[in-house]
């Protein structure tokens, strides 16, 4: 398991497992959100698999499959609206997450300077630097 965090409250991890979980509600984390497609993943990876053992730790679990082509405006408000929600830390997850990383990042452009948004994520391995025009865009807008 790969956990990067992005701010205090929200980080990012490539595909979790299932077994992942009891290592994850030990590390803090309250809800985990589930960015990538069942499409993508054999059944034991595929979120209702994921949900189950997040339920049974006591996790709150919540499913917003996110792809490049497809991302809009609510999935960036339904992202926001889980982490607000929890009790604590949240994880969300994709396949490498770069797509949890960009999510969060939509959704913070009205709170953080493009800068700090971009140097989050650079400091844990994703280059967010292509997205500085519509970060900045949604700042002003």
């Amino acid at each position: 398991m790969d956990i990067r965090h992005l701010s205090p409250s929200y980080a990012v991890s490539p595909q979790i497992d299932a077994a992942d979980i009891p290592a994850i509600a030990e590390a803090g984390f309250k809800t985990i959100i589930c960015n990538r497609p069942d499409a993508e993943v054999p059944p034991s990876h595929q979120a209702a698999a994921i949900e189950a053992a997040a339920k049974a730790a006591g996790l709150r679990f919540v499913i917003i499959p996110v792809t490049h082509q497809g991302l809009n405006t609510q999935m960036i408000t339904a992202q926001k609206d889980a982490m607000d929600a929890s009790d604590g830390p949240t994880l969300a997850y994709c396949a490498s997450g770069t797509r949890s990383s960009i999510v969060w990042a939509y959704g913070q452009a009205t709170e953080m300077p493009a800068d700090d948004i971009i140097t989050a994520a650079a400091g844990v391995g994703y280059d967010l630097g292509g997205m500085r025009p519509q970060l900045e865009a949604l700042k002003d807008g």
